[in-house]
């Protein structure tokens, strides 16, 4: 392995933007750099849209030198720089103790050496430094493996999954956004370690999991993935191999988390909306993220059988609607977007609010109190305007419902 490469990048955009925060550090007589994935995408030619600076100044040096920061996560050395609207994450160089948990580390020690931080890193394509020239630092060999479309552990790979199990899924992550294959030595310690994966919070799984399953080279991304059995001790995932293999035979790369998991809810062949949302809830999404995606799960199933209509366009939404669709078209299967939009263009109402009656006209013209019937009541009004059955109508409305005995 190389020491350092002598390669330099342009210092435009983000880079720019953040010059004076590093320019502002090193006056003070402090190294600072531009570190990890912005460095990393600018190197591979992809656009940059923030990024991280780490600094041989601590903490306490750096909120000295600017006149607004917020200690967004002091006890581990990083002070969020507030400069001309925008905010910068400045984080001292650190060595980190043992890890008791496979996720934290027991303790940091601040250091002034930028080889001693970047040996912390994650993956060597993570490892890089840039200086306000442009001038990259890269210790680790992670140019060599870029240009060798390599995923490698910075170090001894079982040293940092052991530091931190997530380490093995955000190496399955970069597979597949990147379309990148994992280094043997990593590969193997992944399956060594997968089981370390049972002490990640789930949440911090999701996150690595979605991605993984919205990149560009998705395949190469799970094959990993699955080879390394560290679909194994993700939520509900044991007995998924197959599953997971057919997930990945997507036309294109998936554009939406909800579309990430009502295919995989597909692909494991669960039927009922309980199991579905149950499956959601064990991932630990979010209440709207389980309603849309459960949602989206059934609407998927429902269209296998039949067409859209003015009832599934109105119920689900015409954004819902629409990923159905999109779901469908990724499947290979027949999909038919422009019908959605017609429908969704003539429906009489798109919420019981455009209805042109409410409770209080129906107990006005009925005379009568509230109470269940009332709810069947506009109920029925609703699917009779959205069936086309009557026109939304106030009169017209109440006409029906008298006389089919619902007033």
């Amino acid at each position: 392995m190389f020491d350092t490469m002598m390669k330099n990048v342009p210092i435009t955009g983000e880079f720019k933007k953040a010059l004076p925060v590093l320019e502002t550090i090193q006056a003070a007589g402090f190294e600072a750099y531009y570190v990890g994935g912005s460095v990393r995408d600018a190197l591979l030619g992809k656009a940059v849209n923030d990024v991280d600076i780490a600094t041989s100044a601590f903490p306490e040096e750096i909120k000295q030198l600017f006149t607004k920061t917020v200690d967004v996560g002091i006890e581990h050395g990083t002070v969020m720089v507030l400069l001309e609207g925008e905010s910068y994450e400045v984080t001292t160089f650190r060595t980190e103790s043992t890890y008791q948990d496979f996720r934290r580390p027991d303790s940091v020690t601040f250091v002034r050496s930028l080889k001693e931080d970047l040996k912390r890193r994650d993956l060597t394509i993570n490892a890089f430094a840039m200086d306000q020239t442009g001038e990259i630092q890269d210790f680790f060999g992670g140019e060599q493996d870029l240009d060798n479309q390599v995923i490698r552990a910075v170090g001894k790979a079982e040293e940092r999954f052991n530091e931190d199990a997530l380490r093995m899924m955000r190496a399955v992550r970069f597979a597949s956004q990147l379309g990148f294959f994992l280094e043997a030595d990593t590969f193997y310690a992944i399956v060594a370690n997968a089981p370390l994966l049972e002490n990640i919070a789930v949440e911090r799984i999701r996150v690595e999991f979605v991605k993984m399953a919205m990149g560009k080279h998705v395949r190469q991304g799970f094959a990993g993935f699955v080879e390394t059995r560290l679909y194994m001790y993700c939520p509900g995932l044991l007995h998924a191999k197959e599953a997971l293999r057919n997930f990945v035979k997507v036309k294109e790369p998936i554009k939406s988390e909800r579309q990430v998991w009502a295919l995989l809810l597909y692909q494991l062949g669960i039927q009922e909306e309980k199991e579905a949302r149950a499956f959601l809830r064990h991932w630990k999404l979010s209440n709207k993220l389980v309603n849309e995606s459960a949602d989206l799960h059934q609407l998927l199933l429902y269209r296998m059988h039949y067409s859209q209509s003015n009832e599934t366009v109105y119920r689900y939404t015409k954004e819902l609607a629409l990923d159905a669709e999109t779901c469908l078209y990724l499947l290979d299967l027949p999909c038919d977007k422009e019908a959605v939009e017609e429908i969704d263009a003539h429906l009489p109402i798109h919420s019981r609010k455009e209805l042109d009656v409410d409770g209080k006209i129906i107990m006005e013209t009925t005379r009568q109190r509230g109470g269940k019937w009332l709810g069947q009541a506009l109920i029925a009004a609703e699917r009779a305007v959205l069936k086309t059955e009557i026109p939304n109508d106030t009169k017209e409305i109440l006409a029906y419902l008298k006389q089919n005995d619902y007033i």
